[in-house]
């Protein structure tokens, strides 16, 4: 049975940033458990280990290298990624589940402020959850003064495009997480290393490209100049989250 979508005179009456806002708060709300935080920050802490580890070895010849390398290897084709799909899929589909978008649906209110709200929702717990532990790892790298920003302009860039993404892979298939973890540890992990078409439909191989510009240490698919790396990323979270509202506006949620 399809759920209600107008008032009775046809017309929305909840002002989109109005319900921008809603949505924000009532979904930000679920997305905050325990046991979601303290998982993804221990991950988030071992690729810290990590970077301190690399950068306290007598046997690392080239430090800024192998900063870079642990930033771009763990950080931003692991931890990023992952943050941003646990939250993005969550932001939904737990809503979904409990019955929040039915509350949401029986306002009249529109669906992209829905899709709008859910993503910075995601995006407003995942940006913590990846720059504390990254910019620990720059610190504790002892590499600070040269990756720190890049480190930070990239990992911003990234949880914008995947949360973006993971949104509307929520609403496209069951089991996201299975598809969205296919996603990073397959296709941007292996096939992407392989041909450069693969690459350029790899989120990473565009905030390994803000590394490598910023850093200038070359980094794996880092090939891409730093215009191309933050404006592609920022147009596909764009895409990603009009298809979401139009496939939201198609779905019942009752």
């Amino acid at each position: 049975m399809s759920t209600p979508t107008t008032t009775g005179t046809g017309a929305r009456s909840v002002a989109p940033i109005a319900a921008i806002v809603l949505t924000y708060r009532l979904l930000l709300r679920q997305l905050v458990t325990r046991g979601r935080v303290l998982a993804l920050l221990a991950v988030g802490l071992a690729v810290a280990a990590v970077a301190w580890a690399v950068g306290a070895s007598d046997e690392v010849t080239d430090p800024l290298d192998a900063s870079v390398g642990v930033i771009a290897g763990l950080g931003l084709t692991v931890l990023v990624p992952i943050v941003s799909l646990v939250f993005a899929t969550a932001a939904l589909g737990d809503a979904r589940e409990d019955g929040t978008l039915v509350y949401l649906w029986l306002r009249p209110i529109d669906r992209w402020p829905v899709v709008v709200g859910a993503w910075l929702a995601a995006l407003t717990v995942s940006l913590p959850l990846t720059l504390g532990p990254l910019a620990l790892a720059a610190l504790l790298s002892g590499q600070a003064g040269t990756v720190l920003g890049a480190t930070m302009a990239a990992s911003v860039v990234g949880a914008i495009a995947y949360s973006a993404v993971f949104l509307l892979v929520g609403l496209l298939v069951k089991n996201p997480i299975v598809w969205g973890l296919g996603y990073v540890l397959i296709w941007e992990g292996i096939i992407s290393a392989f041909g450069s078409s693969a690459a350029q439909l790899a989120i990473s191989g565009y905030t390994r490209s803000i590394v490598t510009a910023m850093t200038d240490v070359d980094v794996d698919l880092g090939d891409q100049s730093l215009g191309v790396a933050v404006v592609v990323p920022i147009v596909v979270a764009v895409v990603a989250l009009v298809v979401a509202a139009r496939r939201l506006d198609r779905m019942d949620v009752a």
